[in-house]
């Protein structure tokens, strides 16, 4: 429910649907998970949805890759963020055993999988925790990234064409 606000509000802010899928792939709460169903929703062509999709979903990995340990660091060291960093990475630990064991390829993978906590921002972070140096995550994370557009576009287009097929059974 609280995607469709944040859908409704960014909707009205820039009344834009292409700006609306950048933005969505660039925010950790819906990436391209969220991005892609919504730009083929609003009518957007394919080929458009993905590249801003993909797009969106690219634009903080570099910060996030280069900035999240000095900056979660210095935030941690207040007690009200401290309590919220220790969770976090307490549940990317526990969501990144693929990464742990397989580093870089698990890195790649835990990106591609298109479930929750499972994305380019807790890839970034778990990047971060795990040590995986930049020069090889950034590959991993686009990596999955891509993998991830692909098979959350298939699941769109094979979803929407059972259901027209369900609906002309009806």
């Amino acid at each position: 429910m609280q995607v469709k606000k944040m859908i409704g509000l960014i909707k009205n802010l820039f009344n834009n649907k292409e700006v609306l899928v950048f933005i969505l792939g660039m925010m950790p709460v819906s990436e391209l998970r969220g991005a892609i169903p919504a730009g083929l929703a609003m009518g957007l062509p394919l080929k458009n949805v993905l590249l801003l999709a993909i797009a969106g979903n690219l634009v903080p990995v570099i910060p996030m890759l280069l900035l999240f340990e000095p900056v979660s660091a210095r935030i941690r060291k207040l007690r009200l963020f401290k309590k919220f960093f220790d969770w976090f990475f307490e549940r990317t630990r526990k969501k990144a055993d693929l990464i742990e064991k397989y580093e870089v390829l698990g890195l790649a993978i835990f990106v591609g999988i298109p479930l929750p906590i499972t994305g380019a921002w807790t890839g970034c972070v778990a990047a971060t925790m795990f040590k995986i140096k930049f020069k090889y995550a950034l590959p991993a994370i686009i990596a999955g990234i891509l993998t991830a557009a692909l098979i959350v576009t298939a699941a769109c287009i094979f979803g929407k064409g059972a259901w027209i097929t369900v609906q002309k059974f009806s």
